[in-house]
C-alpha cells in the first residue's frame, strides 16, 4: 500500500517541505491515516467542506478534545488554507466559555507562539463590541438572535440560588464572546458545536447548539459534514454521539 497522490499533495499544501518521521517509525499506520484523513474523508461524496471551514472546525475540535500537540501541528496548516490570525484568536477565546481557561491556557500560549513565529504582530486588532455596561443586554440579544425570543428573559430565570449562572451566560458567554467581530454567528455556532462534540459528556448542550446551528443556517447536512471532517481527530464514539444529537435537534425543529 502507498499514500495516494491526493493525500501527498494535500499534506504538502498543509506542511510545505515537511516529511513526517512517522513514515520511518510507523509506515503502515501513517499510510492508512494519511489516506483516510487527507484523501478519503476530504473527498467523501456529499460530505465535502470548504478548506477554510474545515480547518476552523478542526482547530475547534482539537481544542475540545485537548489535542494540544496536534493543534500545534494543524494551526500553521490552517493559516496555509486561509484561516486568518483574527479567526484563530476568536476560536481560541470563545473556547474559554465552553472548556474553561484551565484547558484553553496552553492553546492560547501555543497560538501566540506560532503567530509570532509566523511574523504576526501581537496583539492583533481588537474585536470587542460591548462594554461592561451593555454586555448583558447585547449578550441577551445575541442569544435571542440565535435561539429565538424565548431567550429574552433567560438571564433572570431559574432558582434564586443559581440565577446568577444564567446571568453569566448572557453577559459573559454571549456578551463577551458571541458579540465580538471576527466571526459570524454561524461560524461561532459551528465552533461551539465542535467544542461540545469533541469534549463529550455535554450531549444536552450539544443538542441545544445543534438546534442553534440550524437556526442560523448551519443545517443538518452541514453539521453532518462537520462531524465527518472532524472524525479523524476525535474518533468514532464522540462522532456518533454528535450525530445522534444532530438527529435529535432536527426532529425537534
Amino acid at each position: 500500500m502507498a499514500i495516494t497522490e491526493f493525500a501527498k499533495k494535500y499534506h504538502e499544501k498543509m506542511f510545505p517541505g515537511y516529511v513526517s518521521d512517522f513514515l520511518r517509525t510507523d509506515p503502515e499506520f501513517i499510510e492508512r491515516f494519511d489516506n483516510f484523513a487527507f484523501d478519503e474523508v476530504i473527498n467523501q461524496e456529499g460530505q465535502e467542506l470548504a478548506d477554510k471551514t474545515r480547518f476552523m472546525a478542526i482547530l475547534a475540535t482539537l481544542l475540545g478534545c485537548q489535542g494540544i500537540d496536534e493543534f500545534k501541528v494543524m494551526l500553521p496548516a490552517a493559516l496555509n488554507f486561509g484561516v486568518t490570525p483574527v479567526e484563530i484568536k476568536e476560536i481560541t477565546y470563545q473556547a474559554v466559555a465552553y472548556l474553561g481557561i484551565g484547558r484553553v491556557y496552553p492553546f492560547l500560549k501555543a497560538v501566540n507562539a506560532i503567530l509570532e513565529e509566523k511574523g504576526v504582530s501581537l496583539p492583533i486588532e481588537g474585536q470587542a463590541m460591548t462594554t461592561m455596561e451593555n454586555r448583558r443586554e447585547l449578550g441577551t440579544q445575541a442569544q435571542v438572535d440565535i435561539f429565538g425570543d424565548g431567550m429574552r428573559d433567560f438571564w433572570q430565570s431559574g432558582p434564586e440560588e443559581s440565577r446568577h449562572i444564567n446571568y453569566w451566560l448572557a453577559d459573559n458567554c454571549f456578551g463577551d464572546y458571541y458579540t465580538r467581530t471576527g466571526l459570524s454567528y454561524a461560524q461561532r455556532e459551528m465552533i461551539t458545536f465542535c467544542f461540545l462534540s469533541a469534549q463529550g459528556g455535554c450531549e444536552s448542550q450539544l443538542t441545544a447548539h445543534a438546534a442553534g446551528n440550524m437556526k442560523v443556517g448551519n443545517d443538518k447536512a452541514f453539521l453532518i459534514k462537520v462531524i465527518s471532517q472532524c472524525l479523524p481527530y476525535i474518533g468514532y464514539p464522540r462522532s456518533l454521539n454528535a450525530l445522534a444529537c444532530v438527529n435529535k435537534a432536527a426532529e425537534q425543529e
